[in-house]
């Protein structure tokens, strides 16, 4: 857009405003943190109404919600990541003392220490990729893991309380 417009007559389309606003909102110095009122009040100047908020607060919930379970899920798979790895060299390490042992003369050592490896760098490899259908399978799976144990834990604080 020119310059020399006058900034009445310009236009923005909806999604020009919303990354304006996105700029001008991260751009501002602000410490802290909004309250529901400031929110409500936010929306009101900008004639928003409180029904369209509320849903647009509800959707945002879901999918923060839903971010902080993929969040859970990359840092348990990381974790299982390290545990393999820790247990790759602990197993290794001592497969290559008795190796040495023995004089280096059988070279079975290299024969299970390639393809545990090969393995273990594929898992990384799928673990540190979170696009695609592979991962979303996991995901889900993982996800409904949780939920069940969610219910069932729920369900026996009933049964046996306290």
């Amino acid at each position: 857009m020119p310059f020399s417009e006058s900034p009445a007559s310009r236009s923005y389309s909806q999604e020009d405003i919303q990354q304006i606003l996105n700029v001008a909102i991260a751009q501002q110095n602000y410490e802290g943190e909004f309250s529901h009122d400031q929110l409500l009040e936010i929306a009101a100047e900008m004639e928003i109404p409180t029904a369209t908020l509320r849903q647009a607060e509800q959707l945002w919930q879901q999918e923060q919600s839903g971010l902080q379970r993929r969040q859970a899920f990359n840092g348990y798979r990381k974790a299982k990541l390290k545990r393999r790895v820790g247990r790759y060299a602990i197993v290794n390490t001592g497969l290559c003392l008795l190796n040495g042992l023995t004089g280096f003369s059988f070279l079975w050592f290299p024969l299970l220490a390639l393809p545990w490896g090969i393995m273990l760098g594929l898992n990384a490899w799928n673990i540190y990729h979170t696009q695609g259908d592979a991962y979303e399978r996991a995901f889900q799976r993982w996800n409904r893991k949780k939920i069940v144990g969610q219910w069932f834990q729920a369900r026996a604080k009933r049964l046996f309380p306290g």
